[in-house]
């Protein structure tokens, strides 16, 4: 059963709440940082990402400016400790989607025991660099992405406290609408959670991972070690699967290992069914839309499967994989490979066709979105998706929420 307990957020006040917030730490790039803190110099960002705004390449002076730049918002009260534990109910809202949540502390025992259940695997160095810094601070400075299996308890709660006067309600630059309600009363959310036997990790394995490994360096070192320290909880945004939109995490990659155009092509069609459509966007599972010398192909799985596939193989982004990216392009572990560039489907198909037209890359696949039951049924067979399988938008924020440990 999921452990889920209120806790001491450091977090801003109301009117600094939307200078402080920003994008999560891994979905933008050094330039893009040094972009964003240069003109909005209260962004927490400068906390996530020091080595892009202090301008170094030695993470331990990074992490210590990170910690010199914690220290001074929370001195500035830019961030300020809540008094009491609480839970709280964050809202995402953008056009006609929105996505209402509990954000806490859940615990590490859960993750490492599998009850919050990971369906990706993590890159050793990411996972390290999250360490040191979540080490260097003594705080998790941003939320693990959850997901569950909604129950008719949770929607009753949660309506419930929707109804209350929000402590946050801000509108984002890109247009998200970022709304929180404080719960100094969780017993009953903490109650509803012990009756849901698992939590999925949607997004950010690398966080709950370096939690996990930060939890055990800090347990080790600490000879009165009860179970009850902060260090033993991760924060978390914990949403229900119903609410959540997944979109397409597509691929570019650098060459065509060796083949020409024709070559390439002659071996797709082993395993596809090639058309010269112009279409971007693949309109089913199975079908995929290729960008290849300025023009858009749709490709059509065209195996018959002696046996119905189960969830994993039939999932698009392992087709792609196991019949075009590893057998033809010689990508066979795409986490460590420098020949492929993923690219989330919240950055638009564009950048899909810069990337080939640029010269950048040689081939670029629009793939169709996996779904929240897939990424159920991968999990609940303790498999593990290929790597960057799922794109979900609109992001937490991170800075809303710092939890110390």
């Amino acid at each position: 059963m999921a452990t889920v307990k209120p806790f001491k957020a450091l977090r801003p006040p109301a009117d600094k709440a939307k200078d402080v917030s920003c994008v999560p730490y891994d979905v933008v790039t050094d330039a893009e940082v040094r972009q964003i803190t240069s003109a909005n110099p209260q962004s927490f960002l400068r906390v996530t990402r020091p080595e892009a705004d202090f301008g170094t390449d030695d993470p331990p002076a990074a992490f210590a400016e990170a910690k010199k730049l914690l220290e001074q918002f929370i001195a500035d009260e830019m961030l300020v400790p809540e008094n009491d534990d609480c839970l709280y109910v964050y809202r995402l809202a953008s056009g006609d989607h929105q996505q209402t949540g509990i954000v806490g502390c859940c615990a590490i025992d859960d993750y490492d025991e599998g009850r919050i259940v990971k369906h990706e695997k993590t890159r050793p160095d990411k996972v390290r660099d999250r360490t040191n810094h979540m080490l260097a601070l003594r705080a998790q400075t941003g939320l693990i992405f959850l997901a569950f299996r909604n129950t008719d308890a949770m929607r009753k709660l949660i309506a419930k406290a929707v109804a209350e006067e929000p402590v946050y309600d801000f509108t984002c630059p890109n247009c998200v609408q970022q709304t929180v309600w404080r719960l100094l009363r969780s017993e009953d959310f903490v109650q509803a959670f012990a009756e849901i036997p698992n939590l999925y990790v949607a997004d950010g394995h690398h966080r709950a991972e370096s939690a996990s490994l930060a939890r055990k360096e800090l347990r080790d070192a600490n000879p009165d070690h009860n179970g009850d320290e902060s260090y033993n909880f991760v924060m978390a945004g914990i949403f229900p699967a119903e609410d959540l939109a997944i979109m397409a995490y597509n691929r570019v990659v650098q060459d065509l290992n060796g083949l020409s155009a024709e070559e390439f092509l002659g071996r797709l069609s082993e395993s596809f069914v090639i058309n010269d459509t112009g279409d971007r966007q693949p309109k089913q599972r199975g079908e995929f839309a290729m960008y290849l010398g300025g023009k858009w192909y749709n490709l059509r799985h065209n195996v018959n499967y002696f046996r119905e596939p189960d969830p994993l193989d039939r999932l698009d982004v392992q087709i792609l994989q196991a019949n075009v990216l590893g057998p033809i392009l010689g990508i066979d572990d795409p986490r460590t490979d420098q020949r492929i560039i993923f690219v989330g489907g919240g950055r638009g198909l564009d950048e899909l066709e810069e990337h080939v037209n640029s010269g950048r890359a040689a081939v670029a696949f629009s793939l169709f979105p996996t779904t929240m039951d897939d990424l159920f049924a991968v999990s609940d067979m303790g498999e593990i998706m290929p790597p960057k399988s799922t794109w979900f938008e609109p992001k937490l924020k991170d800075g809303l929420f710092v939890h110390l440990i």
